[in-house]
């Protein structure tokens, strides 16, 4: 499960939102296997890849001395884990589970939940990446460097090295796993925080879902057992009521303003940005109101009035389009109100007309301007360590309430880094498309290189 954010994001996952994009979203591949391209063209595709990735300064391969730090920490880690879990919370008993796209190479978090009387208690699991990465190491100089994992079509530059994100930090099923868990009590009625634990624990994840999968679970809770090694976990049960709680929270986001560009999203996607939004928020909560230290926060400005009136005018004026009278003071109720009423073929259109005014999200070391999409005061990303520089960071802040000196520094350079990667994907999807390629196919299928040109889907 990952998290998205206005304007931007990213791979090949989910979204725990700063503000839903349409192209945020990833579908799952389907059936028809990978997009086959000849040898001439392949050629054509790496020479701009690596084009771009040396235009944006994205490095392609970590340095020996990362290589080698990473395939250390991955020694003997059966052992490892036993003896950390005599310090931590084991919470290995808990029916947990991870939601990812089914081509997901790494599980950086996961979802636990029950009732408690009218009051639910929701766990969020997200791997203890700095346990194995560190200020002192070799790995946390290059997460710096890199600031975020950069997700192009078919193709993926990892912050971190592979061998360290896809094995020991991963919260693969049926294996015991180091977590940093935000642990809340949410009051039945307002959904509004009982009680925020954040602590280091130890999970066991007890099944690894595809989107799709956790839809037919909602649709089939009875058949919780395909997906289980031991039949007897009630996780039918859980996501059930997984989905009860984000429904909820979902609602509530909107009704208090929140901007959400993805009316039709499916349960399972809702499940994920919500669990993972709430998370975010909380640590936000502890970090700000009961420290109040220096992290890095996620602000997004919002757009001038007269922005802002100028999308809501081209938007009413699409064919088919109305905005509720009622709404027009409101502009991100007035886009929500409007999505769920209008024409499947004006959506991207409408989407486009907000997106073009929203000013990007920054990092900032305060976070003072909150998130004007969101409509939250204040918000801060911790789910996604694996591929998030601002996350890896928050994480060490919240387990040593130690700022690293150059956290200014830190924050604009994760802000321009996300921006270059956007850039790149954009570039190289429009490249894609230029030489015929289905950037989306690519994205959703992979690519596969076939001797005989008449095998291939494209050619040159």
């Amino acid at each position: 499960m990952t998290d998205a954010d206005a304007g931007a994001e990213e791979t090949a996952a989910d979204s725990d939102a700063d503000a839903e994009s349409p192209d945020d979203e990833r579908t799952e591949p389907d059936n028809q296997g990978p997009v086959c391209i000849d040898d001439e063209l392949a050629r054509h595709v790496e020479n701009k890849r690596d084009e771009l990735l040396e235009k944006f300064e994205i490095p392609d391969g970590f340095p020996p001395e990362v290589l080698e730090e990473a395939e250390a920490r991955t020694e003997d880690v059966g052992s490892e884990i036993e003896g950390e879990a005599e310090e931590r919370q084991d919470l290995r008993d808990l029916t947990t589970w991870t939601v990812d796209p089914v081509d997901a190479q790494d599980f950086d978090d996961a979802i636990s939940i029950q009732r408690e009387g009218d009051d639910y208690r929701l766990w969020v699991h997200i791997a203890d990446v700095t346990h194995y990465v560190h200020p002192d190491s070799a790995m946390w100089d290059s997460a710096v460097e890199r600031a975020n994992t950069v997700y192009l079509p078919g193709y993926t530059v990892h912050m971190l090295p592979p061998v360290l994100a896809e094995t020991v930090c991963s919260i693969v099923p049926n294996e015991d796993r180091l977590a940093h868990t935000v642990e809340m009590e949410l009051d039945g009625e307002t959904l509004s925080y009982e009680n925020i634990e954040i602590y280091k624990s130890v999970v066991r994840s007890d099944s690894r879902l595809t989107y799709t999968e956790c839809e037919h679970l909602l649709d089939e809770p009875d058949t919780a057992g395909d997906y289980l090694e031991d039949p007897a976990v009630d996780l039918g049960e859980r996501i059930e009521l997984a989905f009860e709680l984000a429904d909820r929270m979902h609602e509530q986001r909107k009704e208090d303003g929140s901007l959400v560009l993805n009316p039709s999203r499916d349960r399972a996607h809702t499940i994920v940005e919500e669990c993972m939004l709430k998370a975010n928020k909380a640590v936000t909560h502890e970090l700000m109101w009961d420290r109040g230290v220096e992290a890095m926060y996620r602000v997004h400005p919002q757009p001038s009035p007269d922005e802002w009136g100028n999308a809501l005018q081209e938007i009413q004026e699409l064919d088919g389009v109305s905005i509720p009278a009622e709404t027009w003071d409101e502009p991100r109720k007035a886009v929500n109100a409007t999505l769920e009423s209008a024409p499947e073929r004006q959506l991207s259109d409408i989407q486009w007309a907000v997106m073009k005014v929203m000013p990007a999200a920054k990092y900032m070391n305060d976070p003072f301007g909150g998130h004007h999409a969101l409509n939250f005061e204040i918000y801060g990303h911790f789910t996604s360590p694996i591929r998030r520089l601002s996350d890896l960071i928050n994480h060490w802040i919240v387990h040593t309430n130690d700022v690293p000196e150059d956290l200014i520094a830190i924050c604009d350079r994760a802000s321009d880094k996300e921006r270059d990667a956007e850039q790149c994907e954009r570039e190289y999807r429009q490249f894609l498309e230029e030489v015929g390629l289905d950037a989306d196919a690519v994205n959703n299928r992979g690519i596969e290189v076939v001797d005989d040109p008449d095998d291939a889907d494209y050619t040159l």
